[in-house]
């Protein structure tokens, strides 16, 4: 139960720094690359610091499915109006809950799977773009 419990911390703290660097690096050209890297970068870090190597899968596929989720996200926010300031502090403080979730024994594994449900049903229910009333002057 012990590596169970240390693989889905390390799960978790993977999953708070793809999303926080999303979050931070959205309003950058090539944010989603870079949130990437860099959340595979902290998740070797928290993996190899939670178990050493037994942490390391954890920290690795926590940061892609964190950092590609939460890009998602940031993206089809973007494109609707949203901010980048605002939107980075809401990811910001969704890791912070995140990373303290993960403490939670079997916590990590819910999240892993629970976020990119979220971002694929967040795509999903994009609205469609229309001419509005452009096309009713016609």
């Amino acid at each position: 139960m012990d590596d169970l419990y240390t693989i889905g911390m390390s799960l978790g703290l993977g999953l708070a720094a793809g999303v926080l660097l999303a979050g931070v690096l959205a309003g950058w050209r090539h944010g989603r690359l870079a949130s990437i890297i860099g959340a595979l970068g902290v998740g070797v870090v928290a993996g190899l610091l939670v178990r050493g190597w037994l942490g390391l899968p954890g920290g690795l596929a926590g940061g892609i499915i964190g950092a590609v989720s939460a890009g998602t996200i940031v993206r089809g926010a973007l494109r609707r109006g949203a901010t980048i300031g605002p939107t980075a502090f809401l990811l910001v403080c969704a890791a912070m809950v995140i990373a303290t979730a993960s403490l939670i024994p079997l916590v990590g594994f819910v999240l892993a799977v629970v976020l990119p449900v979220v971002a694929y049903r967040r795509t999903r229910s994009e609205p469609e773009r229309h001419g509005g009333l452009r096309t009713l002057a016609k």
